[in-house]
């Protein structure tokens, strides 16, 4: 995290939970105890989670692959028939490995994995990975989830460098969702917006991301963008799904097949 970033401690929430907590404050480079600090990263009962510390905050976020709105969507959700399935070239007999560079809190790559796609998730903000990290150890020791998470596997770093510096077998589709300045989303997702925005801000090398992407993905490169935002800027998408509030920005590079 670099100086600019506001100042995280890492507390327990329970005294059962103190050598976990001093565990992620000595990976992560944070204090365990200080009074100033704007955000605090918390262990208990439900994992790991992140809480501002502010009068009339929302509450934490965490990751939670078993229940709420993640558990919600993959029962309810309209399974291959969704638009991101459609976007990353799900069809009968075909599931691509799909490389999510943009993993944030890991939902869209869940929906992917729970539709039978192979998913490398990347994730460049160390906190935010943290959490995803601690929610799909929690997936995997469900017996219903832990079929999904088994098929999402997750780096910490920076996409473009590791997408550059690639050595295992290229992903057959890379999806990205790169941060944009004004998302219209859900109050849940604005609620995670506000405690997310001071750590990642927008991403002004989309398109050094887009670029990387369609030099190292075998098939196809998938660009989630709000539905009135421009396109990244580079080479223009062979064509695009629009939905209600957002629209996936298609390069196909090969034919999909079975």
């Amino acid at each position: 995290m670099n100086s600019a970033s506001p100042l995280v401690r890492v507390e327990a929430l329970a005294p059962q939970y103190a050598d976990q907590a001093r565990d992620w404050a000595a990976r992560l480079g944070l204090p365990l105890d200080v009074d100033d600090a704007q955000f605090a990263l918390q262990l208990g009962e439900g994992g790991l989670q992140l809480q501002l510390l502010e009068e009339q905050a929302p509450g934490p976020v965490r990751v939670d692959f078993v229940e709420g709105s993640a558990a919600h969507r993959r029962q309810f959700g309209g399974g291959s028939g969704q638009m991101i399935a459609k976007a990353v070239g799900i069809q009968p007999g075909i599931r691509p490995s799909v490389l999510d560079a943009t993993a944030g809190l890991g939902r869209d790559a869940f929906v992917l994995a729970s539709l039978g796609c192979e998913m490398l998730l990347i994730e460049r903000q160390p906190l935010i990975a943290a959490l995803l990290e601690d929610g799909l150890a929690r997936g995997l020791a469900d017996a219903e989830v832990g079929p999904v998470v088994q098929r999402m596997q997750l780096r910490q770093g920076n996409a473009i460098e590791l997408m550059q510096h690639w050595q295992d077998e290229p992903p057959q589709v890379a999806y990205l969702d790169p941060m944009f300045p004004h998302r219209e989303k859900s109050a849940l997702v604005k609620k995670e917006m506000r405690l997310f925005r001071p750590f990642v801000g927008d991403d002004p090398d989309a398109s050094a991301l887009l670029a990387a992407a369609l030099e190292l993905a075998s098939h196809r490169v998938v660009v989630k963008r709000p539905r009135k935002a421009p396109s990244i800027e580079g080479p223009k998408p062979g064509y695009s799904l629009e939905g209600k509030s957002s629209r996936y920005d298609i390069y196909p590079l090969k034919k999909l097949q079975r």
